[in-house]
């Protein structure tokens, strides 16, 4: 036999194994042992493992619970009555895990590591209205004695046919197990590889949770960003107590009022624009305060330095906006009116946005709707045909004068399109603000923070300055500031 031969330019080919090459690997690992408890879309993982052979070893059990009583019984009732739910999901995997556990004694099996493998899913209905989505998930031990580690993923599926879809399912449930198992010391990886012979345009992968011994130095946010990062979905959301939440269930008929900003750091500024156009959006008609929403959004494009994405600088700016109790979204629309027709997937209420003038006279920019065939009255129509306002936070020129709705320039091309829509009474001014404010920059105020100069803690909320120098968030170098002194 001769070498393999390798020629000049060859790129090196990653080998990603084939499912069943996975599922058999598994098989034949005489340790890993568990169970399979798939609703919804038939037996589509377990159906993998049984056909690559050597599955005794693998499979103490297969099932599926399809008739809801049945499910009830086994599972328990959902306060909600719903079936495809993350609370559903989770209660599948411990019930599996302690089955496990009572059954087969640890006598009997010293050396076997357990797992339950869920899911629990919705695919497309019969008149095709409905796309499909679920809950998959992995319980897992490593070693026999350490305690279980957990994956949560809830995806979306892009193929209007439910077969297609059964089968998507199943070749992301075998990616699952195969990655818990062989990629956990390396969680962003086994997050690529869940897409192994599979295609973006699929399946949409839009929240995942890692916890568990293996996964303890693992912060969920930092994931988030990787599906969004990987392009497996365009938007993330996370909770102010800094946990991954599902946007399909926190956007749910909800009014919204969103802010897009750097917040690179979040100063006074950002806080006036937030609460003037809170208490604006929340004296509109059709506007309850118990069914609103504020959300801090910043968009990837605000993430990237120099080209990509700085992952430190985006958890400094996330953990800020957490610790003032916002609710954050990080996305990869570049245009507002992308951010309105993703809402608009979920709700039909009243939604706000609130901006600086700077931001609405790029808004009328026409270079960023040139790849629209319908160019900017495309991008318009689907920005403001919904129930839409937005709140406008003044700025001053370099004069020092005011400038609001009512003088900014825009394109003279743009002079009357705009004009339309604020005498429409689409665009309103937050007259109510504090002067001080209008002098307040981030990028000045990072500046500051980086090269050690004093002040800059007054431009910030209350807390927060506290936060960035206990931290050194932001580049801040106690250092800097002791040379100065």
């Amino acid at each position: 036999m001769g070498t393999e031969i390798k020629l000049k330019g060859d790129k090196i080919i990653e080998q990603i194994p084939a499912i069943k090459d996975k599922a058999l690997r598994i098989n034949l690992n005489e340790n890993i042992y568990g169970t399979f408890s798939e609703i919804g879309a038939g037996q589509e993982t377990v159906r993998h493992f049984f056909r690559a052979g050597g599955s005794s070893g693998t499979i103490a059990k297969a099932m599926s619970a399809y008739d809801k009583d049945f499910s009830d019984a086994i599972y328990g009732i959902e306060d909600d009555g719903r079936y495809v739910t993350e609370s559903r999901l989770k209660k599948m995997l411990a019930h599996e895990v302690n089955l496990v556990e009572q059954r087969l004694g640890r006598d009997k099996h010293p050396s076997k590591v357990f797992f339950s493998y869920a899911n629990t899913v919705a695919t497309i209905d019969f008149a095709k209205q409905f796309k499909g989505h679920g809950w998959v998930g992995i319980r897992y031990q490593v070693e026999p004695d350490e305690d279980y580690n957990e994956i949560i993923i809830h995806i979306r599926f892009k193929e209007t046919d439910a077969k297609l879809q059964q089968e998507t399912l199943g070749i992301l449930g075998v990616n699952l197990i195969y990655g818990a198992y062989y990629k956990y010391n390396d969680p962003k990886k086994l997050l690529r590889y869940l897409y192994d012979h599979l295609d973006k345009d699929q399946l949409e992968i839009d929240t995942i949770n890692f916890s568990g011994p293996r996964f303890a130095n693992v912060d969920n946010r930092l994931m988030s960003l990787q599906l969004v990062k990987n392009g497996m979905t365009d938007a993330v959301m996370f909770s102010p107590d800094g946990k991954n939440i599902l946007p399909a269930a926190i956007l749910y008929k909800k009014n919204i009022l969103a802010l897009r900003g750097s917040y690179r750091p979040v100063t006074n500024v950002n806080i006036d624009m937030y609460e003037k156009s809170l208490k604006m959006f929340l004296e509109e008609s059709k506007v309850e305060k118990d069914n609103t929403l504020v959300i801090f959004e910043i968009t990837l494009s605000n993430l990237r330095s120099e080209g990509e994405i700085d992952e430190r600088d985006f958890m400094d700016r996330a953990e800020l906006l957490c610790s003032l109790g916002q609710t954050v979204m990080i996305s990869n629309f570049q245009e507002y009116y992308k951010v309105v027709e993703y809402f608009a997937n979920y709700t039909k209420a009243r939604m706000g946005l609130a901006m600086g003038v700077n931001n609405l006279v790029d808004i009328f920019d026409e270079k960023y709707y040139r790849h629209l065939s319908g160019g900017i009255l495309e991008a318009f129509g689907k920005l403001f045909y919904r129930d839409l306002k937005v709140f406008l936070y003044p700025m001053l020129d370099e004069n020092g004068d005011l400038i609001t709705s009512q003088n900014l320039k825009v394109h003279p091309r743009m002079k009357e399109l705009y004009k339309f829509f604020a005498y429409n009474g689409k665009v309103v001014d937050i007259e109510v603000f504090d002067k001080e404010n209008l002098k307040i920059f981030s990028r000045e105020v990072l500046k500051m923070i980086s090269n050690g100069n004093s002040g800059w803690e007054k431009m910030l909320p209350e807390g927060i300055s506290e936060l960035i120098i206990e931290h050194q968030l932001f580049g801040y170098d106690p250092n800097k500031v002791l040379e100065k002194a």
